[in-house]
């Protein structure tokens, strides 16, 4: 029997962004890390909420990494997730994450002082043409590779979002982000059709 050159995928698409997708994701994800044997997941999460969902929905047998907003994000000296949340996230096997944004830290600075942009902020425009979560997604993964979490060149599921809940999943093999262009987005698992 002569090997097919493609393989047909499901990709979930939904009417609109935002956070009332979150559980169909967590459904979608499910069945695409059976498939492909992936037991990592990346995922964003400012309060901890998506990483309890995701707790929840998927049950036993991931490895989670949850990656907050840099403290200092909404205002000065404050970090969203609540100390309480991220130890409980913690002794439930999550590994939180935060540091600086891959894709808006040094180069947000210069665009507020200076009113321009800088690559990373254009990279981050770029992958926007996806999706705010597909963005967000590619992003995570680097950070999460970048702290040593995950393991760059093997797949892995990585989710994001429009601001609440989750939205968007890829399957994505990580890369460092001073190595940006060997990331390679494998698969769409889902995203909105419209944002």
């Amino acid at each position: 029997m002569k090997e097919s050159s493609y393989s047909d995928v499901a990709v979930r698409y939904f009417a609109k962004a935002g956070p009332r997708n979150t559980a169909a994701l967590f459904e979608a994800v499910a069945r695409r890390a059976e498939a492909l044997n992936i037991r990592t997941l990346i995922l964003a999460t400012n309060s901890g909420r998506t990483a309890f969902e995701a707790l929840d929905r998927l049950g036993e047998g991931f490895d989670i990494v949850a990656v907050t907003h840099v403290t200092g994000y909404a205002e000065p000296n404050v970090q969203e997730m609540d100390e309480k949340d991220r130890r409980e996230l913690e002794k439930r096997g999550i590994r939180v994450l935060t540091c600086q944004h891959a894709l808006g830290g040094i180069g947000r600075a210069i665009r507020n002082k200076l009113g321009t942009y800088q690559i990373d902020e254009i990279i981050a425009y770029t992958l926007r043409t996806f999706g705010q979560g597909v963005k967000v997604a590619v992003e995570v993964a680097l950070m999460a590779a970048d702290a040593g979490l995950i393991r760059v060149g093997e797949n892995v599921i990585s989710i994001g979002g429009s601001a609440k809940g989750a939205d968007s999943a890829i399957v994505v093999q990580p890369a460092n982000s001073f190595r940006f262009f060997d990331l390679k987005v494998k698969e769409i698992i889902c995203k909105p059709a419209s944002f």
